[in-house]
């Protein structure tokens, strides 16, 4: 019998940009083994058009992504989430509500490609590198076993994947 499938919150601070994008990402490679969802803890209200431009030109499917609170998830009636992962420095150090059951946390910083001014080539750039920075991580993400590692295996694991490529500097 299979199981559900594992529930992941992705959390940011605008939930336009990066959250959105891990939230699609995931949804595409979890191949029906996660549900993926995302939410920011002050949203924008839209998602950015970029993140949109670039998740399409990857194939990966735009629709029904919108920016959310984090409230929306912190309701009894809300999915049980397995995993949370803060993608925003500002998000991770915001004082999260409190999810029932614990779910396995982990910060997976991205630096926020929405912050990036400039020319239109430089800006796209940087949601070009974001992607790809999600699109790894959640890679190494869906391929662990998660099912046969224990609580502290699977926290090292997730912590370690939250340090793969992802500070790029673009910001500097």
């Amino acid at each position: 019998m299979r199981e559900r499938p594992f529930n992941v919150l992705f959390l940011c601070t605008g939930n336009s940009a990066r959250s959105i994008m891990a939230e699609a990402i995931l949804n595409k490679l979890g191949d029906g083994k996660f549900k993926a969802f995302s939410a920011g803890s002050r949203p924008r209200g839209e998602v950015h058009p970029f993140a949109l431009n670039e998740l399409t030109r990857l194939g990966f499917p735009t629709s029904g992504l919108v920016s959310k609170s984090w409230t929306a998830f912190a309701t009894p009636d809300a999915p049980h989430m397995d995993f949370i992962f803060t993608v925003c420095d500002s998000a991770a150090g915001e004082t999260c509500p409190v999810w029932p059951a614990h779910p396995a946390t982990a910060h997976w910083g991205i630096e926020d490609p929405a912050a990036v001014e400039g020319t239109k080539i430089a800006r796209e750039q940087a949601f070009v590198l974001a992607a790809r920075c999600l699109r790894n991580r959640i890679a190494a993400f869906v391929n662990l076993p998660i099912r046969s590692l224990d609580e502290l295996a699977l926290e090292a694991r997730l912590k370690e994947i939250g340090r793969m490529e992802g500070k790029s500097g673009w910001g500097r």
